[in-house]
């Protein structure tokens, strides 16, 4: 019995020495298309030993991932230090490469770890200049309502080996490649001070490039930059507004070395696109007979379509979208539905959420479909506004608040909104032809918000209690979409003081680092010229000021050292003084 149970214990405490985990790199898990010079690198001890810490840590950075413990882009010596953040100090970053890294501690014993697994990160541009893209948009102004459609075609003519595509964009956009929709993101870029910082998105693409013929497509929203529904907030007068442009630079590198990179110009063609209108602040409409069936492929004649016009760069600050993106994180099917009567069903999801709705359905064509999204119901059924819609100052009947307008085309349609979220629980859909008959499978609802990763739980023996920090979470999620807002519905607006009493919420629950990390030059560049710490993390043409939102800006910063090993407060945040 003893020479059994012998290695066994041995094994047991062998496994109970401290072993460094879950690398990131800038507070993101093996990230592609950084542009921080010096990323910040960072690892959780796993060591399950009472009083275990770690006493010191050894790094090893390389570009080869089988030769990780040589070093050679970086290898530090056995330092003494407690925490497990590390800022890199090697040989300059290049662009366009794949860095792998590994991280050696020693426990408060002093023995070694064994050697984590491999992480990376993947640099991006690094610097503006190395943009060859230029900014295109199409010849209409910021009134014009539909959305514009932009293409190219172009051929590969060797292996390729990878393939990255950057795409930096005033408004919102949507990416395709040979008819495929690029990424699971939603509403990317984030929202940024739009003439102060711009932001880009790095996908790897190698998967959808193909030997021959390609084709890149591209659809543009207008998300905050170029807001035309007009509210007591006034970003319809946002100093940045112009119609939505973008640029594009896809970097193929082929078997043999050579790269070659497909870029924006005026040689794209573009034209309008089926949606007719978007806002993200109340609703999106569709026509389903103005879609273009393959316009994002290289077999689509576009020879009716119009050159694209280059534009000014929005800024001259652009940089790497380093955060968890806005995602659909979950599907609801509705709970229950009610045909009210021959032209109106209101389905109920269950409980209220940020995001959008899918319709598929089938009618005549040109029949219009309304979807009117709400938190609550009248008493004869119907969905409730008016506790959400007290800040809309509309001019005409055109842009009803959360309501999508679908007009269906006679084939099986389906639609969900690209540029626009809403809060709510309740959908009504209202339709003039008597001839619709919907069932539950006809729609379903998406909870959108940024995907943070959950990093801590509460579980108890009472079931209020964990429905309440369930309930909490689901509201703060649902305030989450790159940036801190006060509600999903009646303003989408980034107070400050919303933002500071929500933060340990979210530090707490979430691992939120990257996502605190683009505020604070939201902030920043943000300064309002009533005071010097801006209210809102979107401010416009004016805003209303007081003093828990002033704090805001303030206590903000000091939250995150606190509950993370988080450093980027102190490189981004500075109080300016305006004279």
């Amino acid at each position: 019995m003893k020479a059994f149970y012998i290695p066994l214990l041995f094994l047991a405490s062998h496994a109970l020495l401290a072993q460094p985990t879950k690398l990131q790199s800038e507070y993101l898990t093996n990230p592609l298309g950084i542009d921080t010079p010096q990323p910040r690198l960072t690892w959780q001890l796993q060591d399950s030993r009472k009083g275990a810490r770690q006493t010191a840590y050894q790094i090893f950075v390389s570009t080869d991932s089988a030769q990780v413990q040589k070093g050679e882009v970086w290898k530090t010596a056995k330092v003494a230090f407690v925490r497990n953040l590390v800022t890199y100090e090697g040989s300059t970053l290049k662009p366009y490469t794949k860095y792998y890294w590994a991280v050696q501690t020693w426990d408060q014993d002093g023995k070694p770890s064994g050697l984590s697994s491999i992480a990376s990160f993947e640099t991006g541009h690094m610097n503006q200049q190395n943009w060859k893209g230029s900014w295109i948009s199409d010849a209409r102004d910021v009134t014009i309502k539909p959305a514009p459609y932009f293409r190219k075609s172009f051929q590969t003519t060797k292996r390729v080996r990878s393939a990255r595509a950057y795409i930096a964009a005033a408004g919102l956009y949507e990416l395709y490649l040979n008819g495929q929709k690029i990424g699971n993101h939603r509403l990317d870029p984030m929202y940024t001070r739009f003439d102060r910082r711009t932001l880009y998105v790095t996908y790897d693409v190698t998967k959808q490039i193909q030997e021959g013929k390609n084709a890149v497509g591209v659809l543009l929203g207008n998300g905050w930059y170029n807001h035309q529904s007009t509210a007591v907030w006034y970003f319809h007068q946002a100093p940045w507004r112009s119609r939505p442009s973008v640029c594009v630079d896809i970097r193929v590198t082929y078997e043999d070395g050579t790269t070659e990179t497909i870029s924006s110009d005026t040689s794209w063609k573009t034209a309008l696109s089926p949606v007719i209108f978007n806002s993200i602040y109340t609703a999106e409409h569709y026509d389903a007979r103005k879609e273009q069936k393959g316009w994002n492929t290289a077999a689509f004649d576009d020879s009716k379509w119009k050159n694209a016009i280059n534009r000014p760069a929005p800024s001259l600050h652009i940089v790497a979208q380093a955060l968890h993106p806005i995602r659909n994180v979950e599907a609801l099917r509705p709970v229950s539905m009610v045909h009210l009567d021959d032209t109106t069903w209101v389905y109920d999801f269950g409980r209220n959420i940020s995001g959008v709705t899918e319709l598929k359905l089938k009618g005549n064509a040109g029949t219009m479909v309304r979807l009117k999204h709400g938190e609550r119901l009248l008493e004869n059924g119907r969905v409730d506004l008016s506790n959400i819609d007290a800040h809309y100052r509309p001019t005409d009947n055109t842009d009803p608040f959360q309501v999508d307008v679908v007009t269906l085309s006679g084939r099986e349609d389906e639609f969900m909104p690209k540029f626009n979220y809403k809060g709510f629980q309740y959908v009504e859909i209202t339709s003039k032809n008597r001839d619709l008959d919907l069932t539950p499978a006809n729609l379903m609802a998406y909870f959108m918000h940024s995907d943070v990763p959950p990093v801590g739980k509460i579980s108890s023996s009472n079931p209020t209690l964990d429905k309440l920090w369930w309930a909490t979470n689901n509201s703060y999620l649902s305030n989450l979409f790159g940036y801190p807002t006060d509600c999903p519905q009646r303003e989408k607006n980034g107070w400050t003081g919303d933002g500071q009493i929500a933060i340990e919420t979210g530090l707490y629950s979430y691992d939120a680092s990257p996502f605190m990390k683009n505020g604070w030059p939201i902030i920043e560049m943000s300064n309002s010229p009533m005071a010097s710490c801006p209210p809102l993390y979107q401010p416009a043409a004016g805003a209303m000021i007081g003093p828990m939102v002033l704090t805001g800006p303030v206590q903000l910063p000091s939250f995150p050292g606190i509950y993370t090993c988080f450093t980027a407060i102190k490189n981004h945040w500075r109080i300016t003084t305006k004279t």
